[in-house]
């Protein structure tokens, strides 16, 4: 592999792990180390912002599969923040989290 597409797949890589945390963190899978559900829009919150200063620090500087999959992640993880922010209270515990005492610290805020 060359470096440029190296450089690609390590980059592609990073914004992933960033994605699969902040899934996490929405209440939308559960975590892999307890295996529980659990929701902090806080800290969901703290990884689109760092996916979003990634964007704005490679602009003109990412490849076209670079830019569509930085697009795709940001707008997904937008759209489940906002609406898991708008939840109502009833609905905010996540859905195959079955008393095993799960957090929710949300936090008012909306993704930009």
């Amino acid at each position: 592999m060359d470096k440029e597409r190296q450089s690609e797949a390590l980059f592609i890589n990073l914004i992933m792990m960033f994605h699969s945390l902040a899934w996490q963190q929405l209440g939308k899978v559960k975590d892999p180390s307890t295996g529980k559900v659990s929701r902090n829009l806080e800290a969901a919150k703290a990884l689109i912002d760092t996916i979003e200063m990634l964007e704005k620090k490679t602009e003109g500087k990412r490849t076209a599969v670079e830019e569509k999959v930085m697009s795709d992640v940001l707008k997904e993880l937008r759209l489940n923040y906002v609406d898991e922010i708008n939840r109502k209270p009833e609905e905010k515990k996540p859905a195959d989290d079955e008393g095993n005492g799960s957090s929710d610290s949300a936090t008012g805020g909306s993704a930009e």
